[in-house]
């Protein structure tokens, strides 16, 4: 990836940027600062706020809400936009739709169900905590792999596994 010295950039991708990717975002920060974490979304469908289910998950686990800006991916497409070594998409429906990110980072789909989408609010913030957990036992993996130092394959590879817990 890159020296030891240099945070490892992710940017984690979800259709609204106001709940999966916020979620993954807020835990990342939370478990390590060996990354330099941000999340983003489709241009157009981008959410005017962090979904209340998102900031209830992040509240019942005492993990602080991320400086967010929510965002189009498209400011990570441009001249100048903060350097990506991993892409996490967690909504498999636009994974298609990604743009070509610059650098060529690894990328790796982790696919979580749309619980912005639904309607109920209790059963919303019953999903966002599910979510919540799932995300954290993803990410203390992840910051326990050896991202250093590894070349590109084992470390896409190993990523690319971790999709696979349940």
């Amino acid at each position: 990836m890159q020296n030891a010295m240099q945070k490892i950039g992710v940017v984690f991708v979800s259709r609204r940027n106001s709940l999966r990717s916020v979620l993954a975002e807020a835990c990342l920060l939370h478990l390590s600062q060996r990354f330099s974490v941000r999340s983003c979304g489709r241009p157009g469908e981008i959410a005017r706020a962090v979904h209340p289910a998102a900031l209830g998950a992040l509240g019942s686990a005492s993990i602080p809400l991320p400086p967010i800006a929510l965002r189009s991916w498209d400011e990570f497409t441009r001249s100048g936009a903060p350097r990506a070594d991993l892409v996490i998409t967690l909504d498999a429906s636009i994974e298609p739709l990604q743009p070509r990110w610059p650098g060529q980072p690894d990328a790796a789909l982790w696919p979580y169900p749309d619980v912005a989408a639904i309607d109920n609010a209790e059963e919303a913030a019953h999903a966002a905590i599910q979510t919540l957990f799932s995300l954290r036992r993803r990410l203390e993996l992840l910051v326990n792999l050896p991202l250093h130092g590894l070349d590109r394959a084992a470390v896409r590879a190993d990523v690319r596994d971790l999709a696979h817990l349940n």
